[in-house]
């Protein structure tokens, strides 16, 4: 009977034995916040809280896959860009069935996450220079397209993927967050794909000796990097009416800092799906807490990169205080 009770509560202990440190943060920052304004703990706001942080949850699933793995995808914003705006302009202005311009923008996103992938893997090229080059194109895709301007879209369908609710409580982007949450975390934690992430991010020779298929998984990831990317995209232009070819701009920095901050390490080998999710909260509480005190977008642009710059500080030490611990 104990031994049961154990194994229902021990994934939960896990959970928050593994990331006290982010979860102390969180506590911390939603006391300061709370204190800051009175606006922070209203319902209304709660709820936009976390159609934010769902946006950049999607992107930051996909970016801890790609960390661990050991590489950086920097053209997340532009494919959020890119997919939201051609699913909408196919919508518009080819008159597109919307299953079938959503499936577009989907297979446009998976297709950049793809030719990156390609290109990493068999020349061998750094991500960080590939998905560069892919966010220019990405970007540029977006704009001509749409001749640099958005295009507004009044389809009452469309509309409800991004902004209706489950049981008129549950924004559905919050909906698709924990799908996408425990379909990552099987698909990490569970299966043979997710040990041989974590196997090639940590050794890569040593995954090649074992018959680790690196290409095949690192082709798959930074796949499903663009169509998660991609979903980001579409959701974010259902909740906004419209397609804009701007609004990618920086989202890679937050994926990014969620992910850091979840203790995804960024030399690789090291990440957790739980910690991403509660640096993605973070940064979406930080964000929040700013825009209701009337910081400037431009200053919290400054306090979101001293976040992960010191995160990434905190991570190179950690293996160096480690290291000290086990010589001493």
């Amino acid at each position: 009977m104990n031994q049961n009770k154990n194994r229902t509560t021990n994934p939960i202990v896990g959970i928050v034995k593994n990331n006290v440190g982010i979860l102390s943060v969180l506590v911390l920052l939603c006391v300061i916040v709370s204190i800051a304004t009175s606006k922070f703990l209203k319902p209304n706001n709660l709820i936009s809280v976390l159609r934010q942080i769902s946006i950049n949850a999607y992107i930051a699933l996909g970016m801890t896959l790609i960390i661990i793995l050991g590489h950086i995808d920097l053209s997340v914003g532009a494919i959020v860009a890119m997919s939201g705006t051609l699913t909408v302009g196919f919508i518009v202005t080819q008159g597109l069935p919307i299953p079938v311009a959503i499936l577009l923008g989907i297979l446009l996103g998976m297709a950049a996450g793809l030719i990156s992938g390609m290109i990493v893997t068999y020349f061998r090229v750094p991500a960080f220079i590939i998905t560069m080059a892919m966010m220019n194109v990405c970007s540029g895709v977006a704009y001509v397209y749409s001749g640099g301007q958005a295009t507004r879209i009044n389809n009452d369908f469309f509309s409800a993927i991004g902004t209706g609710y489950l049981f008129n409580t549950i924004p559905l982007p919050v909906v698709y967050m924990i799908i996408l949450i425990i379909v990552i975390s099987f698909l990490l934690g569970k299966t043979k794909f997710g040990t041989y992430i974590y196997a090639i991010g940590g050794n890569r020779e040593a995954a090649r000796l074992s018959g680790v298929p690196i290409k095949k998984v690192e082709i798959a990831v930074f796949t499903i990097s663009g169509v998660l990317s991609a979903f980001a995209g579409l959701v974010l232009c259902s909740r906004m009416y419209s397609g804009q070819p701007s609004v990618g701009n920086g989202y890679e920095l937050d994926a990014i800092a969620a992910c850091v901050l979840g203790g995804t390490s960024m030399s690789g080998g090291k990440g957790r799906i739980s910690g991403t999710i509660f640096g993605a909260m973070v940064i979406g509480i930080i964000s929040n807490g700013l825009n209701l005190i009337g910081v400037s977008s431009y200053w919290q642009l400054i306090v979101k990169g001293l976040i992960i710059a010191c995160a990434v500080l905190l991570d190179s030490q950690k293996g160096k205080i480690s290291l000290f611990k086990k010589k001493a």
